[in-house]
């Protein structure tokens, strides 16, 4: 059964204690307060079934208005998070309503401690999406896809993994891979498969540096889409994201 529960905010004990939202305009406010209470939803903090503290109570705590509050309660309802009622106050639904793909939420599922198991889950939906995609890209890649997947490698070469710019190419080059299928249903996740990729090579390094170079796997990739080879493709992205578990999970002592 659900119950209360206090608002709590575990950046905000790291850093003294406070529970307030850093100031900011208008979007960017409410954006500050969705992340603080998705991220907070997405560790733990609050499990299904409990009510949030009351607008008012709330917007005080975090020193900001309550129309802000509202409008950080919708992000939150708009991904299946919550659920506001009349009296009953606003509510947190259960984990199988919550759009889980959704690449904020997965933002703020990595902004803590990520769940073991939803990270296992992430890696087989990408084990069964991205094999069949670099399938497809293989049999009906244009010159203009391999020119974007060459030049995310050389990216991912020159930046490497440990940056910022070095993930946005490795992005780029599993969206490029996604975009060749030419399939337009499997285009719908391409930002939830970026979005995850991202996230779990940016967790993977956290505490230590990556085990291992991930860029020769990708080379792999991109070598047989190039030669049109698509069973290669399939078998070589295959081993890229079980590679990649692999080290994700030895990450997290898993």
């Amino acid at each position: 059964m659900g119950q209360d529960r206090p608002s709590t905010d575990a950046q905000g004990a790291e850093n003294g204690g406070s529970a307030k939202v850093a100031r900011g305009p208008g979007r960017r406010l409410h954006g500050a307060i969705a992340h603080k209470l998705g991220t907070a939803i997405l560790s733990g903090q609050y499990a299904p079934g409990d009510v949030l503290s009351g607008e008012v109570a709330f917007a005080e705590e975090l020193d900001v208005s309550r129309s802000a509050y509202r409008e950080a309660i919708q992000v939150l309802t708009a991904k299946g998070l919550v659920e506001s009622r009349p009296k009953a106050g606003t509510r947190v639904l259960p984990r199988t309503r919550w759009n889980l793909l959704d690449p904020e939420v997965l933002g703020w599922a990595f902004a803590g401690e990520p769940d073991i198991q939803f990270v296992r889950d992430l890696f087989e939906l990408r084990a069964i999406v991205e094999p069949a995609a670099a399938r497809l890209a293989a049999q009906r890649r244009d010159k203009n896809d391999i020119k974007i997947m060459k030049d995310a490698l050389a990216a991912m070469r020159r930046h490497t993994l440990a940056t910022e710019l070095g993930r946005a190419a490795d992005r780029d080059f599993h969206n490029a891979i996604l975009n060749a299928t030419r399939n337009d249903a499997m285009l719908v996740l391409s930002a939830s498969i970026g979005a995850a990729v991202n996230w779990t090579t940016q967790y993977k390094q956290r505490a230590r540096a990556l085990p291992r170079n991930p860029i020769p796997d990708h080379v792999r990739v991109f070598d047989a889409i190039v030669a049109g080879d698509a069973a290669a493709a399939a078998e070589a992205m295959g081993v890229l994201v079980d590679l990649a578990l692999e080290d994700t999970a030895s990450a997290m002592g898993g």
